[in-house]
């Protein structure tokens, strides 16, 4: 575990505390599996979001992709009726044509990832809505999918399977991230995008591939949801996700620079903001604060991450400038 992760461990413990002192129920069977589920629900696009973030990007698109997927989901499961797995398959493979389109946006047309998934945010969202009407899409009445129910919303041993969900795509991720070739790409991608090209890396390549998997894992997402919540409204489903996605990366350690990050830190980054949110609950908060309790945090996390790279940097010089005294006391200078 990096320093990182760990005072970002150490500060889940000291907030939950708190929130346990004041308000018993924290602790609670049944409030800590609701929000393990809220936990897994965002952890498994927040990571997703980790990637492109580690390339230098950013995906704005991602509440928007959640509600349209959640949309095509809920139609083909209940107006369709198309057998479950394929309904699954399909909405994967449509999350993985929204990745490529963005990668290929980016890395081919040399368009900004700020302006490529700003653009999708607003048209994967007027999509869902102009197909529905602006109408709610959901399941006829009485109807119920047991599998899907089961591997969604249901629970082994009490642990929400959103929860396990994440913790499994989060063990993938992590030596996909962290003890691969891909991994190592896709750190240097980030740190200097020309460098690795000259050093024989496919950038172009890299940066694709971590924009479809952002997506793949929002697929994924927008499936649990759209189960999680049984119905699907354009205008409001997945509103503002991505600035879950963003601050859960943020707090874990991924730098908006690029190049920097741990799949440990994104899904700790995840919990830290559920707790937060419960803590407003719990509180008797008003649940208007909620976006501005999310502003400070993202601003908290940035500004951690500004000094923490500016303090390494000094140190970093320190080292080099006491290894050139050292070289010159050696050679007599």
């Amino acid at each position: 575990m990096q320093k990182k992760d760990l005072g970002l461990a150490i500060l889940i413990i000291v907030v939950g505390l708190v929130v346990y002192l004041r308000n018993p129920l924290f602790l609670s069977p049944i409030n800590l599996a609701n929000t393990a589920n809220l936990i897994g629900l965002f952890g498994l696009f927040a990571i997703g979001q980790g990637f492109v973030i580690m390339t230098g990007g950013i995906d704005l698109s991602v509440g928007s992709m959640i509600a349209l997927l959640g949309v095509l989901f809920v139609e083909l499961l209940g107006k369709y009726a198309v057998p479950w797995p394929l309904a699954m398959l399909i909405v994967v493979a449509a999350g993985t044509l929204m990745g490529l389109a963005h990668g290929l946006l980016i890395t081919k047309l040399k368009m900004q990832p700020f302006v490529v998934t700003l653009c999708g945010l607003l048209i994967y969202r007027g999509v869902a809505r102009g197909y529905t009407g602006e109408a709610t899409a959901g399941f006829p009445f009485g109807t119920s999918f047991p599998e899907v129910e089961w591997i969604t919303i249901g629970r082994s041993f009490g642990v929400p399977h959103s929860f396990i969900a994440m913790l499994v795509v989060g063990g993938i991720c992590w030596v996909i991230l962290h003890r691969s070739v891909f991994g190592r790409h896709l750190y240097a991608v980030g740190k200097n995008e020309d460098a690795a090209r000259y050093s024989g890396i496919r950038t172009d390549a890299v940066v694709i591939a971590a924009y479809i998997i952002c997506a793949v894992l929002t697929s994924v997402a927008a499936i649990y949801f759209a189960m999680f919540t049984r119905s699907v409204q354009p205008s409001s489903h997945g509103n503002f996700y991505e600035l879950y996605a963003i601050a859960a990366a943020v707090l874990g350690g991924f730098s908006l620079r690029g190049g920097e990050g741990s799949i440990i830190g994104v899904m700790l980054g995840a919990l830290l903001l559920q707790e937060l949110q419960n803590l407003v609950n719990l509180l008797g908060i008003p649940s208007s604060l909620n976006f501005a309790v999310m502003g400070a945090v993202i601003l908290a996390g940035v500004l951690a991450d500004q000094q923490f790279t500016r303090y390494r940097e000094r140190q970093r010089a320190k080292a080099m400038e006491l290894r050139g005294l050292d070289a010159r006391s050696a050679t007599g200078g």
